[in-house]
């Protein structure tokens, strides 16, 4: 990855990050979204935008939000690589469940040089997504973002791979271990009820049936039917 002058602080790395990830789905970040993602006061959010916008890492335009500058995403990217070459770490080498993995890489992304990151992803064969399917940037700032869209776009009797889950939420990934939708399960809907009802899924030839709004938060890639 191209190397920045100087590190961030852990907040601005955060905020770099969050930009980033409200970016990749669709449009400018807005006060508001920052402020929600991060769990933050939106007052507290607008001055942090005015500094970033001042070292040139986001242009912030009024009423239409903030993008990142390439300064500004080729820090996010690096602080993505962190955490999620730590997450893949924990999983492969450490014995760590995949709802266990999200704070701990949290806490460490900051703290972790971009030389032990690089060992640790060497260590555990260069992996190129965590164990949630998030694409891991490389050490140069590219990164294969998912494509496809969510369990919930599937037609009835059209099939797809589960590619990516959030990793944010320990309750929810411990139940998608329990209905094996993980990335790689092969998926096929059965049937969808009608008015947000449930949606009868085949998972690697299991009959399971999940809700609406559970099926929203699964990524998958079409298939061969």
């Amino acid at each position: 990855m191209a190397r920045l002058a100087a590190a961030f602080t852990a907040p601005v790395e955060d905020y770099l990050k969050a930009i980033y990830e409200i970016e990749r789905g669709g449009g400018s970040a807005s006060t508001t979204s920052i402020a929600d993602r991060l769990a933050v006061a939106p007052a507290s959010v607008s001055g942090m935008v005015r500094r970033l916008a001042e070292q040139g890492l986001l242009t912030h335009e009024r009423y239409r939000g903030v993008r990142l500058t390439e300064a500004g995403r080729l820090g996010a990217l690096r602080t993505l690589r962190r955490h999620r070459v730590i997450e893949a770490y924990l999983v492969r080498a450490l014995g760590y469940g995949w709802d266990q993995v999200h704070q701990e890489a949290e806490r460490l992304e900051h703290a972790a040089s971009d030389a032990l990151i690089d060992r640790m992803a060497a260590a555990i064969g260069e992996p190129r997504v965590d164990p949630h399917g998030a694409p891991i940037p490389s050490r140069e700032g590219a990164v294969e973002e998912v494509a496809g869209g969510t369990l919930a776009e599937l037609a009835v009797g059209q099939t797809g791979e589960v590619v990516r889950v959030d990793d944010e939420d320990a309750e929810l990934l411990r139940y998608l271990d329990q209905l094996a939708l993980r990335p790689g399960a092969r998926v096929r809907v059965q049937a969808r009820a009608p008015f947000g009802g449930p949606v009868t899924l085949l998972v690697n030839g299991r009959a399971q049936a999940i809700g609406a709004a559970l099926a929203e938060r699964v990524l998958v890639e079409r298939r061969p039917d």
